[in-house]
């Protein structure tokens, strides 16, 4: 008797739901209105479906809109936008209510220029004290507390949006937080059929992102590259939307 392998079949979402998820923005307001409109016109020209737009985090930082997109963003969530935490936006809750050693780390790492958005003064050498003061009078704590209610994913059919991925061999149910905030490897390199596809952020991939495979990576460098990137999700097809603007292109690998 031969035993031939069930054909995998492939990942869908269920009908009538259309689904848009954005990645990494970093503050490039520009680039998500110039997105958000071909999302617009890609949706109207598909025709009836229930839509809804995920945003895979990481909203924050780096661009000089970060703190406009900090302000905006959180008006903007209803059931038809899905806004998921990123490790930049866990690193802004982290600084607000005190950890020194985080705003070290955010200020490096593009904390900076969301500061200087809310009229934040640093000073050389940085004065933790008098920035944590200046945070706090800057921003309302009810924008923190939303970003700290921000779910770490979203599911719908057969795929999960995240942030950063997941730690392969272990249930959905089951993963630790901070992978989904962090994660690269070993999630990245893994072949593993997972119990959902991943669609992802937090790592910057240059161009086009590969359509299909365990796993959709959807971070091009907004802010470094003037690539902005959504995916659309319909039935059993996948699609790619980007948006650009006329900066010098780089390859460089930022912090995620």
């Amino acid at each position: 008797m031969v035993f031939r392998r069930r054909p995998v079949a492939a990942p869908c979402l269920p009908p009538g739901r259309r689904v848009y998820a954005i990645g990494d923005i970093h503050g490039e307001a520009d680039l998500l209105i110039s997105l958000l409109n071909a999302i617009r016109h890609d949706s109207s020209a598909r025709g009836p479906a229930a839509v809804t737009l995920v945003f895979l985090g990481d909203f924050i930082d780096r661009g000089r809109d970060a703190a406009t997109l900090l302000r905006a963003l959180p008006l903007a969530g209803d059931d038809d936008v899905k806004v998921l935490k990123g490790n930049h936006e866990a690193a802004l809750v982290d600084v607000y209510r005190g950890d020194e050693e985080a705003l070290a780390f955010w200020l490096r790492f593009g904390g900076r220029q969301t500061l200087e958005g809310l009229g934040v003064a640093i000073p050389d050498p940085v004065d933790t004290a008098h920035v944590l003061h200046a945070l706090r009078a800057a921003l309302d704590v009810g924008v923190v507390d939303w970003l700290d209610r921000l779910p770490h994913a979203w599911t719908c059919g057969d795929y999960l949006f995240v942030h950063a991925g997941i730690r392969p061999r272990v249930r959905l149910a089951r993963q630790d937080p901070d992978d989904l905030l962090w994660i690269r490897e070993p999630f990245l390199s893994s072949r593993r059929r997972h119990e959902k596809v991943i669609v992802h952020g937090h790592t910057f991939t240059p161009g086009r992102p590969q359509l299909g495979g365990n796993r959709i990576g959807i971070d091009t460098g907004a802010h470094e590259t003037g690539c902005l990137t959504a995916l659309g999700l319909e039935g059993e097809a996948q699609w790619l939307i980007q948006a650009y603007d006329d900066r010098p292109r780089t390859t460089s690998e930022p912090f995620g």
